[in-house]
């Protein structure tokens, strides 16, 4: 029995001194990561991560064109990557600013290989973390805007047909059945229908 192969997680590095990309690749890739690509600077570092798509990016704080902060708050807004920064500097104005950028975690040069692999794992599980709590909002919403469109096509039913609210249900849920589709779906063709009725009777010429 042969174990599975764990693909090794990718990662984008950006600094623009080519001394310490080469050392942060050399840990990394002892570590057991996959350096993907490099950059000198934080706009060719996003380029790249649009099209690289790895699963975290490490920046450098200074760099030329966009610093890395500013390159981090593009990906945190694109939700492309974490973002883990570099940096020698400790200024309250720059942490702050990383703070609202959205950074996953820090590295402080000169780094340590002790250090990497729990910054990077960190960094890693918020980003996940991050993104469930999004994907519960939005399928929250999407369960409300449904309730607000099944109850008003199960008010036009008991309008139209004459049906308590219980039936109106059990006659939507019976056509979801019927027809393997979505509640919301019936409800949506239900309102378009009435919709579409009601039109056609504005329109009609008065005798």
């Amino acid at each position: 029995m042969t174990a599975t192969a764990v693909t090794p997680i990718r990662i984008l590095i950006a600094d623009d001194e080519p001394i310490i990309r080469l050392d942060l690749r050399e840990l990394l890739t002892s570590l057991g990561y996959d350096v993907v690509g490099e950059a000198a600077d934080g706009r060719t570092a996003v380029e790249l991560a649009r099209k690289l798509k790895p699963d975290l990016v490490i920046l450098d704080i200074k760099m030329p064109e966009v610093d890395g902060i500013d390159a981090a708050e593009v990906l945190h807004r694109e939700r492309l990557a974490p973002v883990v920064l570099l940096t020698a500097y400790s200024e309250r104005e720059l942490v702050e600013r990383a703070r609202r950028a959205g950074v996953a975690g820090y590295l402080v040069k000169p780094f340590r290989e002790s250090e990497i692999m729990p910054v990077i794992e960190l960094a890693l599980a918020r980003f996940q973390e991050v993104q469930r709590l999004e994907r519960q909002v939005v399928e929250l919403q999407d369960a409300l805007e449904a309730r607000k469109l099944i109850e008003r096509a199960k008010g036009i039913l008991m309008q139209v047909h004459g049906l308590s609210e219980a039936e109106a249900f059990q006659r939507m849920r019976r056509l979801s059945m019927d027809s393997r589709k979505s509640m919301r779906e019936i409800a949506e063709a239900i309102l378009l229908a009435h919709q579409l009725e009601s039109s056609a009777r504005s329109t009609e010429p008065r005798t």
